[in-house]
């Protein structure tokens, strides 16, 4: 009797082991079909990208791109809760299970890859100059040298532009603040000359004050935002790049750029083509 009752131990452990393993292996698509929710980590604090509105709803780019993913995947909007990730932290959400996708101005890297997966890109950028819509002096990167430039702690761009230009340049002519968004009044006031990252960022900041501010419009890195997802969830990478290619199709992009980026839409006229794998 005791050996029956180990074997039926044993038989119970190795179909709970089994479930485990089973559940870990379910890709996104199978979540989205059968709960009908997803948590999908989203920026919150960069407008026309992603942004909490005081009203508590979400609006921006990659809000708009999740949504219409999250559709068609199976999952009405009331079924999506939005998650902010930082960029420190996307990662670690998607490789705990915290949210099942990140869409959060998340460039595609080898390094990234190795952690997760990516879908996309849905939107290449590259890092530009936002500058006073009546100053002519800068017209790329190198009319840098001579100007006062501000960026955001703890952001890449900055450190590109120090590594062109040198710690003396940097010393003299970089200001950082908090976020993009506080480097705004300083362009405005004129105690800066430039304000420099991603366009897609600079774009949606500027799109909130029409006519003020203009891009150089010449990037000078490349960034290809993807959509992170579990390692390894091939089924969930390939519904996903379907959607995309719709989106892509059937005018959704178009109009999500156009709604967010106003004017600045202009510097985003097609969309990617997309790398699959």
């Amino acid at each position: 009797m005791r050996l029956a009752a180990t074997l039926v131990t044993l038989a119970a452990l190795a179909t709970s082991l089994t479930a485990c393993g089973q559940s870990k292996a379910d890709s996104i698509v199978d979540k989205a079909k059968n709960e009908k929710k997803l948590t999908i980590g989203i920026k919150i604090d960069q407008p026309g990208l992603g942004l909490r509105k005081p009203d508590g709803t979400y609006a921006g780019f990659d809000v708009d791109v999740a949504r219409y993913i999250a559709k068609e995947l199976g999952v009405p909007e009331s079924g999506i809760t939005f998650k902010e990730a930082q960029s420190a932290n996307r990662e670690p959400f998607i490789q705990q299970g915290q949210v099942d996708m990140v869409i959060a101005t998340y460039s595609i890297t080898d390094e990234r890859k190795e952690k997760v997966s990516f879908a996309g890109p849905y939107l290449v950028t590259g890092q530009d100059i936002l500058i006073r819509a009546d100053d002519d002096s800068i017209t790329d990167v190198q009319s840098l040298k001579d100007k006062k430039v501000c960026g955001a702690q703890g952001s890449i761009s900055p450190k590109r532009l120090a590594d062109m230009f040198g710690p003396e340049w940097e010393a003299k002519n970089l200001t950082q603040q908090q976020g993009y968004g506080a480097c705004l009044p300083l362009l405005e006031n004129k105690q800066v000359d430039a304000i420099s990252t991603d366009a897609t960022i600079l774009a949606g900041f500027a799109a909130q004050f029409p006519g003020k501010f203009k891009l150089v419009g010449k990037p000078f890195s490349t960034e290809k935002y993807g959509i992170g997802l579990k390692k390894d969830d091939k089924a969930g990478r390939d519904a996903i790049n379907n959607a995309l290619e719709k989106m892509f199709q059937d005018g959704s992009w178009r109009k999500f750029i156009d709604d967010n980026f106003g004017e600045f839409g202009k510097y985003f006229p097609t969309p990617p083509q997309l790398e699959r794998y």
